[in-house]
């Protein structure tokens, strides 16, 4: 029996499929049918091009729909056989094959839908889009080969689509299993935690089957002209020269990013909106996302803001630090035991087992939960201290601990340097080993000598460490070449610090991000800097080191704005050189929140 209030380890399962009771399944049925191109019609007419793939047998079976503006010929078998299934470190990696194994899926008893929108691929234009995940649903359900009873699959993209058609609250949907969960929140909060703007928008773009033409640029809206104006003045989107471009063409270029790049804000009332839809949800949901989901973020952070803004019968999955293999085809298991209970009825335990899994880095293990965050947390802070290290003492009280004078660091922009600065805290190495599980957040107080700049949080596992520092001969410095492994990361425009106190937890600072919200920073004025640094799993290990980084860039792993991997991308920083000082004494007493898991009796 699982204790209700304490997670616990799990045996066996591997960082992409955790493990459950049970036999796994079994194929029930031989090579799929293919329909290719069906055209199902949406109320106004407007026709959406899908792929069907069946059992090969009579009768009528559950749906699984996949749909979502990624190419639907990325994801047929006939791809699968030519690109087997790539892990994430193949140079053959393509992020866009999301739908899910076909095979697998018709070979358990289910037919699997695949489609584009109107205006993607081969589905035609006009119109408005906005019943057409119910009508399509409702279609499915309709088809001789349809029982009525529809789910849907997908990750990313195509998990965002199940999320809204649940809101619509189609009658033959009946659950949804939405990985890599996309934003819940506002148009920029889950995508660009702390108001710092990526470019994974502008890498994607290469693989989009979205229809239209460039054209000539046309003129904009009063309001549009205005921002756009103040946007192409803005010597930080100058500095990048496909930004500058992007803009010069006034949205006739990837008019979605240029909209970002001109009012790069959340409108106001956009997280009471993303709640009233919440409200609406009313069909089971098992969600979650990769540990590596803070490349894009908006997978991690959506996930967890699902689950948390939806009151549904509900899962919560945390897969490991490597994105999936490529067409994906992991943790199918999972999926199908989820939708046999829910599409055919049957009494599989899954609803018996906790809500929460988890896989721990470090560990290597998956660990179960009763709630998220774990309710048995231990929310401890270390604090920033001289000689750039992390301490579990707070400040003494009136004594002389703690620096008044800040540290520095000095951070020149791309155009001068490819080296980025950074302030290093470290603990000592640790005496025992220390779990860490959930949201994390830094508090720190600091000063620039400009009006704004991008803070970026680094949490590393460093070590083993056997060093000792004293004061003899070569015992002065932690060694240079510790091993190293980056965990989660946080970021914070400066000028974006206004917190949102009504949603705001101490481990999970919420920023407004709106216009009205915006202060550009007044240069030398100490302010305080609440981050969100993303959630994460990590057993570190007894004389491993707990290291937390302060920087403010990142940069293109390529040349000429490019990145070597289509899922890490970078950050849009400052044009000029920043001087940051942080400071931290009983006065400012900067600190790190980090959410310890106790250890269990039996030392497990």
């Amino acid at each position: 029996m699982i204790e209700k209030k304490k997670s616990q380890w799990l045996v066996g399962g591997t960082q992409h499929l955790p493990p459950h009771a049970g036999e796994p399944s079994r194929p029930e049925h031989g090579p799929l049918i293919w329909d290719r191109d069906l055209m199902a019609p949406m109320r106004d007419g407007v026709r959406l091009c899908v792929d069907v793939y069946r059992p090969p047998a009579a009768g009528r079976f559950p749906a699984l729909l996949a749909i979502a503006g990624h190419n639907k010929e990325l994801q047929n078998p006939e791809v699968a056989e030519a690109l087997p299934p790539q892990p994430a470190w193949s140079t053959m990696w393509q992020g866009g094959a999301e739908c899910g194994d076909s095979d697998f899926f018709t070979s358990r008893g289910y037919v699997h839908v695949i489609g584009n929108p109107r205006g993607f691929g081969k589905s035609e234009d006009g119109g408005s889009p906005q019943w057409d995940l119910y009508d399509l649903i409702e279609w499915v359900a309709a088809q001789p080969w349809c029982d009525g009873n529809v789910g849907m699959v997908g990750l990313s993209a195509y998990a965002l689509s199940q999320w809204h058609a649940a809101m619509q609250a189609p009658p033959a949907l009946k659950a949804i299993f939405p990985f890599d969960a996309m934003p819940a929140y506002g148009a920029f909060h889950d995508r660009c935690p702390g108001g710092v703007m990526h470019v994974m928008l502008y890498l994607l773009d290469g693989q989009s089957v979205h229809h239209g033409g460039h054209g000539r640029p046309g003129p904009l809206s009063e309001r549009e002209e205005a921002l756009w104006q103040v946007a192409m003045k803005n010597p930080d989107y100058r500095m990048y020269s496909w930004v500058y471009n992007l803009l010069s063409q006034k949205g006739q270029i990837h008019s979605r990013l240029f909209n970002q790049l001109i009012d790069f804000f959340e409108k106001e009332g956009a997280y009471e909106e993303s709640e009233a839809g919440f409200a609406k949800i009313k069909i089971p949901a098992y969600t979650g996302a990769g540990w590596h989901a803070y490349t894009y973020k908006m997978h991690l952070q959506g996930a967890q803001n699902w689950y948390a803004g939806v009151d549904v019968p509900k899962k919560l999955l945390f897969t490991g630090i490597t994105h999936m293999e490529r067409p994906f085809h992991s943790m199918h298991e999972e999926i199908v035991r989820w939708y046999d209970h829910w599409l055919k009825g049957k009494d599989n335990g899954i609803m018996d087992e906790p809500p929460v899994k988890l896989w721990v880095q470090g560990a290597n293990r998956w660990r179960t939960g009763a709630a998220w965050p774990l309710p048995e947390t231990q929310w401890t802070k270390l604090y920033l201290h001289s000689w750039e290290r992390l301490r579990a003492e707070p400040f003494v009280e009136g004594g002389r601990d703690g620096y008044k004078a800040p540290d520095t660091f000095v951070q020149m922009p791309p155009t001068q340097t490819r080296k980025i600065e950074k302030l290093r805290f470290m603990t000592e190495p640790l005496a025992e080993e220390t779990l860490v599980i959930g949201p994390i957040s830094l508090t720190f107080f600091a000063e620039l000598d400009q009006d704004d700049t991008n803070w970026i949080i680094v949490l590393k596992d460093v070590g083993p460490d056997v060093s000792v520092r004293t004061g003899r001969q070569g015992e002065f410095e932690v060694p240079a070449d510790l091993p190293e492994r980056e965990l989660t990361r946080g970021w914070l425009k400066a000028s974006q610090r206004a917190l949102d106190e009504k949603r705001s937890k101490p481990w999970k600072p919420w920023h407004k991000l709106t216009r009205e919200a915006h202060q550009p920073v007044v240069p030398g004025e100490i302010n305080e800097y609440q981050v969100e640094v993303l959630a994460t799993a990590n057993l570190f290990a007894k004389g491993h080191r707990i290291c937390l980084e302060i920087t403010a860039m990142d940069l293109p792993s390529g040349t000429g704005f490019g990145n070597n991997t289509e899922y890490v991308p970078y950050h849009l920083c400052s044009s000029k050189t920043v001087v940051h000082k942080i400071h931290h004494n009983e006065t400012y007493p900067s600190h790190l929140l980090l959410p310890i898991i106790p250890r269990d009796p039996t030392g497990e």
